[in-house]
């Protein structure tokens, strides 16, 4: 027996003549032939040979689905997984028809209680009312009705919305129609949010307790299966007589806007889990059917004449009672609960004798695959320029900072330098070290200046884009530019963080990336992991965290100079690195050579009696000192403003100095353009600040500093990124 006729052989040819017409029109959509409605239909005594091929003829597709056939089925009697020994072993996903389809997770599909024995429709009136309203809310309801021959079916003309609960309640309780004289062949609809008793629209609406979801695309027994499977929060269910349940949804919003937002995420969830719900039915103030009203007839018999001869009366009722879970908020955190994609706990016994293998070292000593290591320092250390040479040495295999990597192909993210910049950078690095560049195809640069997204989009796109390139790592330069929330906040900082373990658990990559220390860090603190700017938690998140900071190179450079070959001209800075290692056993400090572009190892130990730079060392006078603090002061406060909204430059009020602090002497120099005082970094032909650019223009023998209004009335809001 194929599947259309399991479905047919519960379905009598003699039912009414749209019903008839509805299962042809299903069989051709599922792609049936002819003779299989031809054959069903001979069986009934008003089969008509002459009509059926010009029947079959008229029906279009996508007039109906094949879910129509299985909910005629289900109508009379057809219970997938029931006790039916014809259909005890039935598989819904051998029905050849999409409408019905079910995930696994959500469950089999379950026959809908029917009406209840003993049946009370004005008691469920009073229950539904005295349950969604309070007894002074005004009521939207309708019991007037016009056909719609094109559609087929009964539609409200009208609504009443100038009576309370109360005032319905008690003429229920009297005995009496606590709704006037309804259409019985429509049924009643119900509005079952509070109304204000002015109108009947969104704006009328004075609570926003619930919402209404159905669907009349899937069968009505799919529906209530989804429904509970869903874990809606409903208060009620109701069998709308029609091939639809209505779930009256717990929303419990404080306005509006909120009321929306929780519905588009009902309504996303449920069109993921397959019930296709009615996007029209989000509304406040959308109309649902009314448990304990009749809604026409099922007819049972017919006559010799082809006329009814018994019915049954169909009516709108309550399935179900306070299902699901206890409120929106409970079912947003049931959700969560089922989203547990947490790796399985294991027994250390079962690996005892077998230990899984540690993953490669990328930098021996300090980083594994997989995991995520810090480099933190001071504003214009070089970080950037240490990145590139790591990306370049796992490129290639060599040694960086005198430990050699493993070779493998590396992602680069750079999202502080334009894309030129970049590339001559790495070119440079390149030259200087004097490489071959063998495996230049192994360096990856994702330019990302100007188009800055937070790492919480960051990550998603990064594993999505980069799934299939078997990076060994992905370096990011540098991390403010991408971090989300406060980074004091310890929480936030958290959440932060762990984007990074999303990239390097699905991507099996290291993730390495660059902070800048805290003002005054290297006066503050001795411990290298308190230096980060920001919450503890860059500290102590990272499985490796190589900090920076600078020694002065007095006395030390001569013998440097002159066996590198470096001209006086040329400028030398010194640094100390700190490791601060989770995977493997404490190292030594290290001092290196910062000659531009590339830190080298100080191997021959002429920095080793290098002093720290402290501004508060002593035999430093106090001014120096001021002065000191305030330049770095400046420059996190350029660096922040940059990170925030694309700003260059600081008014001199904020850089809380004099205009004398900022000679030709310092790495900043002092603006004067349109009333303003603006500080920025020294050697800039433009600066940007709230908005608005400004630029040097030549002006006798010198320039001057001038707005660009064309800029500022059409500001390029890429380029302020």
């Amino acid at each position: 027996m194929t599947d259309y006729e399991t479905l047919l052989s519960y379905i009598s040819p003699d039912v009414g003549y749209d019903e008839w017409v509805r299962v042809g029109m299903a069989l051709k959509a599922e792609g049936a032939p002819f003779s299989t409605w031809d054959d069903w239909s001979s069986k009934g005594n008003k089969y008509n040979q002459r009509e059926m091929q010009s029947k079959w003829n008229s029906f279009r597709r996508g007039e109906v689905t094949g879910g129509t056939l299985y909910h005629i089925a289900c109508q009379y009697g057809f219970n997938p997984g029931g006790d039916d020994p014809m259909v005890g072993h039935y598989d819904l996903h051998n029905l050849l028809l999409d409408e019905v389809h079910l995930d696994p997770v959500y469950g089999s599909v379950q026959r809908v209680p029917g009406l209840p024995r003993g049946y009370d429709g004005r008691g469920e009136m009073l229950e539904y009312l005295t349950t969604l309203f309070d007894e002074s809310d005004y009521v939207g309801f309708c019991t007037t009705a016009a056909y719609n021959q094109k559609k087929g079916k009964w539609e409200p003309a009208g609504t009443v919305y100038s009576h309370t609960a109360g005032q319905i309640i008690e003429r229920l309780r009297a005995g009496r129609d606590g709704f006037g004289k309804p259409n019985e062949e429509a049924g009643i609809w119900i509005r079952f949010n509070p109304l204000d008793g002015q109108g009947d629209t969104d704006t009328n609406v004075t609570r926003w307790k619930h919402c209404l979801i159905e669907s009349d695309d899937i069968p009505i027994e799919q529906q209530w299966s989804l429904i509970q499977s869903m874990h809606l929060p409903c208060t009620f269910v109701i069998n709308s007589g029609g091939k639809s349940l209505h779930a009256i949804v717990k929303i419990d919003a404080e306005n509006a806007q909120q009321y929306r937002d929780r519905v588009n995420e009902l309504y996303k969830y449920a069109e993921q889990a397959g019930f296709k719900p009615d996007p029209q039915d989000k509304n406040a103030s959308r109309y649902s059917r009314l448990p304990g009203a009749r809604r026409g007839a099922k007819v049972l018999e017919y006559d010799e004449h082809g006329n009814p001869s018994k019915t049954e009366p169909i009516y709108q009722y309550i399935v179900a009672r306070n299902i699901g879970e206890a409120s929106y908020q409970d079912w947003l955190n049931w959700r969560q609960e089922q989203a547990d994609d947490l790796p399985e706990d294991i027994s250390l016994a079962e690996v005892w004798d077998n230990p899984p293998p540690l993953k490669d070292e990328l930098i021996p000593g300090i980083l594994r695959t997989g995991h995520k290591m810090l480099i933190a320092g001071p504003s214009k250390a070089g970080k950037s320029f240490l990145l590139m040479n790591l990306a370049i040495s796992l490129a290639e295999g060599v040694e960086w900072l005198g430990i050699r990597c493993k070779q493998g192909r590396v992602c680069y993210v750079n999202l502080e330098l334009d894309s030129a910049s970049c590339i001559h950078r790495f070119k440079e690095i390149y030259e200087k070290r004097g490489l071959n560049p063998e495996h230049i195809n192994a360096i990856d640069i994702w330019n990302l200046r100007g188009h800055a997204v937070p790492m919480d989009r960051l990550a998603s796109i990064l594993v999505h884009r980069f799934k299939d390139k078997k990076y060994v790592a992905v370096i990011i330069d540098p991390i403010y530019k991408v971090i989300t929330g406060d980074e004091n906040n310890a929480t936030e900082m958290s959440q932060f963080c762990s984007y990074f373990d999303k990239v390097a658990t699905e991507l099996s990559v290291a993730m390495i990336y660059c902070h800048h220390h805290s003002k005054g860090a290297i006066d503050k603190y001795d411990n290298a992991m308190d230096r980060s700017s920001g919450s503890g938690v860059f500290a102590r998140d990272p499985d490796a965290i190589l900090d920076m900071t600078e020694v002065k190179t007095d006395g030390c450079e001569a013998n440097y100079r002159l066996v590198n070959g470096i001209l006086d001209e040329e400028v030398l800075t010194g640094w100390e690195f700190a490791a601060t290692l989770r995977e493997f056993k404490p190292m030594p400090r290290f001092r290196a050579w910062f000659h531009y572009p590339v830190h080298e190892l100080d191997e021959n130990g002429d920095l080793k009696s290098a002093a720290k730079n402290r501004g508060s060392k002593k035999g430093v006078g106090k001014n120096q000192t001021e002065k000191s603090d305030l330049y770095k002061n400046v420059a996190d406060a350029l660096d922040m403003v940059k990170s925030l909204n694309g700003d260059t430059a600081i008014q001199l009020v904020e850089a809380g100095g004099r205009k004398a602090n900022f000679s030709t002497e310092t790495d900043f120099e002092c603006a004067t353009v349109g009333g303003l005082e603006l500080v920025h970094r020294r050697l800039e032909d433009e600066i940007f600040y709230k908005r608005k650019r400004y630029y040097r223009k030549p002006h006798g023998n010198g320039s001057k500093w001038v707005e660009d209004v064309e800029f500022s009335q059409n500001p390029n809001t890429e380029t302020l990124i």
